[in-house]
Formats: structure tokens, sequence, C-alpha cells
């Protein structure tokens, strides 16, 4: 699925050059804005690439009259202006397509990313109807998806001028975790999460909607949902996770999926999660928590964040995942020692 479109402006987003018109900046291209509009309602982010001014990309958001997510704005390399873009919403390349007039500037971008889809102006309106531009499911976590990354770039700047620790800022920032039984009503919303979300996904692949709703109404199985917000707005549903509950004596929990939306990445959200599950788990008499997962290069900050909350990983890691290739391991903790801190601003019910 493509997550973002990297807009150049001169000729492509916009109808002529913006230097070249100081008295009266072109307008944005009607068909473009377009699709701009309708990308932007199925949830896909927006960003500027452009050898121009940082003014260029302020007055794009008149023309179009759509807040971008990010803006590049130099006279750098494309690819560059890319990676940039790349790294500040947390991308992939095989997320990202990049939109330009020029013939030389699509190649360097190709080259120096090839998972990017590029494209000329020209396609871009029929590119629209592609299925990777279409998501499976669109929620009201999805319509606001530009919102909550604009939130997002005020709460990175204020936490940049803050000069205590990630705690501290994140209390700071009012922060809410609440984590409770999900229910029919959170299906959609819980398949969109797994469609998009790689870097936090046990799986390493999409569940299709109805293994999701068998999930939730199957009577041995607990689906846990995630839902974050600060004074900076509401996340929504963030995260998941589906704990198989023991048939018997509760001497183990088993976490059969973990995934978490990229947004939550560095707002304590995995931790509290993974210290809630351990907590609960203890609490219902069980003396292990493991987590089946997916070894891959894709999913690494979740490996990181199980490996952080004390859960090591059994040797050797061989079996393949299903249909992936890809090898899996179980991560274990046990739970008669001391137990990784819920945070104050987090509460959960099982």
């Amino acid at each position: 699925m493509i997550k973002c479109v990297v807009w150049d402006l001169d000729n492509t987003l916009l109808d002529g050059v913006y230097l070249e018109s100081p008295d009266k900046p072109p307008s944005a291209v009607p068909a473009l804005a377009a699709v701009v509009a309708e990308l932007a309602a199925r949830g896909i982010l927006h960003a500027i690439a452009s050898r121009n001014p940082p003014e260029a990309a302020g007055h794009a958001e008149q023309a179009t009259g759509h807040r971008f997510a990010a803006a590049a704005c130099g006279w750098g390399a494309k690819s560059q202006a890319v990676t940039e873009i790349m790294a500040e919403l947390e991308l992939e390349p095989g997320a990202v397509a990049f939109v330009d007039d020029d013939p030389l500037e699509r190649a360097e971008v190709a080259h120096a990313h090839p998972g990017v889809l590029v494209l000329a102006p020209q396609e871009v309106p029929e590119a629209a109807g592609w299925p990777q531009f279409s998501p499976p499911v669109i929620t009201d976590e999805a319509r606001r998806r530009g919102e909550l990354y604009l939130a997002r770039r005020a709460r990175r700047e204020e936490e940049a001028a803050f000069g205590g620790s990630r705690e501290e800022f994140l209390r700071h920032c009012r922060t809410q975790v609440t984590i409770a039984p999900a229910g029919p009503a959170d299906l959609p919303r819980l398949h969109e999460l797994s469609a998009r979300t790689r870097q936090f996904n046990s799986a390493g692949a999409a569940l299709s909607r109805e293994r999701l709703a068998r999930l939730l109404a199957a009577p041995d199985r607990r689906v846990i949902a995630v839902r974050l917000r600060d004074r900076f707005g509401d996340d929504g549903l963030v995260g998941a996770a589906v704990v198989a509950l023991p048939a018997a004596a509760p001497g183990e929990w088993s976490v059969e999926l973990l995934m978490m939306s990229c947004r939550a990445m560095g707002r304590g959200v995995i931790e509290a999660l993974l210290a809630w599950i351990c907590r609960a788990a203890r609490s219902a008499g069980a003396g292990r928590v493991s987590v089946a997962c997916v070894v891959s290069p894709r999913n690494v900050p979740l490996r990181i964040a199980l490996a952080a909350t004390g859960f090591r990983a059994a040797e050797p890691a061989v079996a393949p995942a299903a249909g992936g290739g890809h090898r899996m391991a179980t991560y274990s903790r046990r739970l008669d020692g001391s137990l990784p801190e819920l945070p104050g601003w987090a509460r959960g019910t099982w």
C-alpha cells in the first residue's frame, strides 16, 4: 500500500514555476488537486519535494487547500528530499510514491530508491485507481491521518524544546493509553492496522478481515485493543494483541499477535502494552508469557521492544512463517521476578 505521495511543485502540482511568478504564483493543477483530496480521504498522506524556497510549500497548501504532512524544499537532489521525508514520516520506500514532471528527476529518485513508485503527473489520475492506492478499509483514523501527522509534528517540535526526560514529556503531554478487550465495532480498524503496519507486527503480514472476525468471536482467544490520546489529539485505536487463553491451568500466556501503529512509536505505548500483558498474566496465575514473532528486517523495532521488556528469543528460530519464508521465533519472559512498570498514564482492563 502507498502511504504517502511526494509531489514536485513546478509544472507538476502547480500549473507553472513558482519563482517565475512572484506577483501571482501559479495555481494548482485542478485534476491533481482533486487527486490530492481524494487520496487524503482514503488516509494517504501527501508531502512536497521541490527545488524552491520553503514559502513555496505554504503557497501549495493555499492553492490545493490541503495541509501537507512534510515538505523538503531546497536545491539539493530530489532523492535526498525523499530520504528526508521518509525519515520524518517513518516510512519505507515501498510505501511512497513520487510525482515529478522531469524525467531526469524521476530517474534519479528511482535509481536512489528502487522501492519508490515513480510517476509522471499525467499518470496520476489513472494511478489513483490502482490497488496500491486503494486501502481495503477506510476508517475514521484513516480520514484523520493527515491531521494526526500534523499533531505529531507539533508534538515533536515541543519535545525538542522540552528539558526533561521522555517520561516527563509524556506526562507533560497528558498522554493516556487505554488497554481493553476489543469488540466487533473495532474490526474495521483492526483490519486496517494489520494491513498497514509492519515495523510493529509480530505476524509480519496482514490478517484477513475474516480471520480477525473469527479471533474476536473465539471463546479461547482474547483480542486486546490499545487506544492513545494526549493534549495534541486523539489517535484512536493504535495497537492490538491476541492472547490465547490457556485450556487448563494458566501456566503460560501465549500472545499470538502484537501490532502497533508507527504513529505510536516513541510514545511509550508498546512498552505499556507489554508491561500490562505481563502484569495481567501474573495476576491470572501464569508464570510465563510468550510471543510468537516473525524474524524479518522490517519488524526489528518490535523485537527490540520485546528484548527491552525482558523477553528473550528461544534458539534456534528456524520454523518458516506461513507463506512468507521468514523464520519464526518465540520470545518468552518469566513472571516470577520483578515486572516492568506500568506507567501512571496507562490503564487496562482484562
